[in-house]
């Protein structure tokens, strides 16, 4: 490659990296059309400005990695989304008229980057434009809905603004909320059947010969009989096996859900958990949804799509009333385990909050305090808070899916 071409991309490559507001250190570049794009033409491609003129997706289809109409294409692509930086930080980015092309629309910015982007990086630019910059037209918009890839940052952004979607928009974001909600149900169900209902019972025998469930203590005293002092070998006439629990004591599990606007990953795994928790055996599961008002989803705890899309997040936060309702729900109490998913900032007096948990324990109930916990499982809570819900007899503890599992399967053997 000449040597004008090399220095020609490696502008094009800085000019990704430091955005439109580098052409006068740059020294300006030349653009795939042949126009000189210098210090006076600097051209916004954000929200409401022109765009810096392309010779179109052919020429960076056409062009390869290396190509300048591709990277043309790509700056033009990332300062539609960063560009709202610089309106953020009160930079004018309205720009003269001229012959550039039109804005690009959504559905266009969305081709373009996964066309011109890998996988990790449409992802990330995908997370930016919903979360950083408000592009909520990415879940409005049933076009651009279809379009994008089904995954857990998604999920969350159609939760957010399905109060927005019209019914043609909500459907075909159902189907992405089912698709999300399995994949994560199937990731936990694993983890949460093997520490619920694989759990060995060493008062039960099973004539089922697994290896890993072999009882060898009892298995060697019943075979001392048949042992060979010539070979000095015991031989094993019969071999004996713990069998696996399939069937639990009835117990009643409430799941009362904090859903306040910053709950929302705690939210989403609850339901999950709470659908899990209804398909084991012999365990009964009530889910309660609260902030300032409490709604009993237990209809639907069978389907977590449906309890998502019927809660909604946001508002104010009324523990205690929560509590008080779950207390009418107790019929045996020593079979009772209430388990209340908040991050304990109490909207209201906080001793009605502890006198609840001090009656749930008192009657026989077991009240575990689940603090919130985000998608990477950081927990997010009053801490002083929680701490006088332990004082009052509940115990609190930041879990992952798996460690609640644990806990509930102490409990329930």
């Amino acid at each position: 490659m000449p040597a004008d071409e090399r220095d020609e991309l490696a502008l094009a490559r800085w000019r990704l990296v430091l955005g439109r507001f580098s052409d006068p250190a740059l020294g300006g570049c030349q653009g795939p059309s042949g126009q000189f794009q210098g210090q006076g033409q600097g051209q916004g491609r954000g929200a409401g400005g022109q765009g810096r003129p392309t010779s179109g997706r052919g020429t960076g289809a056409g062009g390869g990695l290396d190509g300048k109409g591709r990277y043309d294409r790509m700056e033009r692509v990332l300062d539609y989304l960063y560009g709202r930086e610089y309106g953020g930080r009160g930079v004018r980015t309205d720009r003269q008229g001229g012959p550039g092309e039109s804005v690009l629309a959504i559905p266009e910015w969305l081709h373009d980057v996964r066309e011109l982007f890998p996988k990790e990086t449409v992802e990330v630019l995908e997370r930016h434009a919903l979360e950083r910059y408000g592009m909520t037209e990415l879940v409005t918009d049933e076009q651009v809905l279809q379009k994008l890839e089904p995954n857990y940052e998604l999920l969350k952004a159609v939760l957010s603004f399905r109060q927005l979607m019209s019914p043609k928009v909500l459907e075909v974001a159902r189907k992405i909320v089912r698709q999300v909600v399995e994949e994560l149900r199937r990731k936990i169900a694993k983890d949460v059947r093997q520490v619920l209902w694989g759990r060995l019972n060493r008062q039960r025998r099973s004539r089922l010969k697994v290896a890993r469930n072999l009882d060898f203590h009892r298995t060697i005293r019943e075979n001392l009989k048949h042992y060979d002092a010539e070979r000095k070998q015991i031989i094993l006439q019969s071999l004996l096996f713990f069998s696996r629990v399939e069937h639990h004591m009835p117990w009643h599990i409430i799941m009362a859900v904090d859903c306040s606007g910053s709950m929302m990953d705690s939210v989403i795994h609850s339901a999950v958990m709470a659908g899990i928790f209804k398909g084991l055996p012999a365990l009964r599961v009530s889910l309660v949804a609260f902030d300032t008002a409490v709604v009993d989803l237990t209809d639907q705890v069978d389907d977590p799509v449906e309890v998502l899309m019927s809660v909604h997040l946001g508002g104010g936060t009324d523990i205690a009333g929560a509590l008080g309702y779950c207390e009418t729900l107790v019929r045996s109490p020593t079979r009772t385990i209430l388990v209340l998913v908040t991050d304990f900032f109490e909207g209201g007096p906080p001793e009605r909050m502890i006198a609840a948990i001090r009656r749930l324990r008192e009657s026989g109930a077991r009240v575990l305090g689940l603090a919130a916990l985000d998608s990477e499982a950081n927990a997010a809570y009053d801490r002083q808070m929680a701490e006088r819900c332990v004082d009052a007899g509940a115990e609190v503890a930041a879990l992952t899916p798996r460690r609640l599992a644990e806990w509930m399967a102490r409990v329930l053997s």
